[in-house]
């Protein structure tokens, strides 16, 4: 079997000074290490094990982004399936119910007795893209756990205690009242 210094001077890649150079320093090296008792640094194993961790590190950071995207999917289409599920009708859409989406103020048509049960909170708004649906309460904070971003937060008013002094106190103002 021919070795690789010499098919290297075969090739004309290097002669026979630059082989024996080698040698001698391969030797010296091997001297040295057995004189002082430490090994040399293999630099270029270093270098390539140092390059294995960063891609192993890289691997799993990807890997993980790639978990946390297909788990945000799956999160995505459990909550359109309930939407689908228990989606109740909007009337015949005689009422205008205004919601806050974010920053602006939407609206949907619905009927009376499905904007009595919004007031009362047993129904829910829920925007899936662009379009506002209606779930039953429990669905809808079903739904709140897995995707929150896509419930619209209605806030039920708080019960007002009157001022001890006031003379209007006997007199309620309607949920349900229009201009």
């Amino acid at each position: 079997m021919v070795s690789l210094q010499e098919q290297l001077m075969k090739a004309g890649l290097v002669d026979k000074k630059k082989v024996n150079k080698a040698l001698q320093d391969k030797s010296k090296q091997h001297k040295e290490e057995l004189r002082t008792g430490t090994k040399a640094v293999d630099q270029s194993r270093e270098a390539a094990q140092e390059q294995q961790r960063k891609n192993a590190e890289r691997a799993r950071e990807l890997n993980a982004q790639r978990d946390a995207a297909a788990s945000q999917k799956a999160v995505m289409a459990q909550v359109v399936q309930m939407v689908q599920q228990h989606r109740q009708p909007k009337g015949n859409g005689d009422v205008a119910y205004n919601f806050t989406l974010g920053s602006k103020i939407d609206r949907i048509y619905v009927s009376d007795k499905v904007q009595q049960h919004l007031v009362n909170g047993r129904l829910m708004i829920v925007v899936l893209d662009g379009v506002a649906e209606l779930v039953p309460k429990v669905v809808g904070e079903k739904i709140a756990e897995r995707a929150p971003e896509v419930v619209v937060a209605l806030k039920k008013p708080a019960v007002e205690q009157p001022a001890e002094d006031d003379p209007y106190a006997d007199y309620k103002i309607p949920d349900d009242f229009t201009w």
